[in-house]
């Protein structure tokens, strides 16, 4: 098997990930999983595809991580990780992904300011007189 890739988005965060068969290192912009994302929940996230599919440490994953918060990066590497397993093998891995729901872009972002009120949705005090 050669290298997969697969694109994964959530808010304003974009992961590259490429997939290959290996011992299940992690790489992230560089860095090691442990020292990029320092909180074990961040981390649960990330590896959540594999538990599900029962892949852990089978495969080595490099990604690029662009824009967002730590979680929303954490949810789009999530993503990709699950895009880029149904690459591999479609038949095996996409019914179990799909049950857990990894296989969705959770699509909602922040809804922007307007013009003349202090936020999206919020106003300034109304006064009759």
């Amino acid at each position: 098997m050669k290298q997969v890739n697969a694109l994964g988005r959530r808010k304003s965060a974009v992961a590259r990930v490429y997939l290959v068969p290996g011992k299940g290192n992690i790489t992230i912009n560089g860095r090691d999983l442990n020292e990029y994302f320092a909180e074990d929940s961040l981390r649960y996230i990330v590896n959540q595809p594999f538990e599900v599919t029962g892949t852990a440490a089978q495969f080595d994953v490099k990604a690029n991580i662009d824009g967002g918060g730590i979680k929303g990066q954490a949810e789009a590497m999530r993503l990709g990780i699950a895009r880029a397993l149904c690459e591999v093998d479609k038949e095996a891995y996409r019914p179990a992904l799909k049950a857990a729901g990894f296989l969705t872009r959770d699509a909602r972002e922040v809804e922007r300011k307007k013009p003349g009120q202090p936020g999206a949705r919020k106003r300034f005090q109304f006064s009759k007189r």
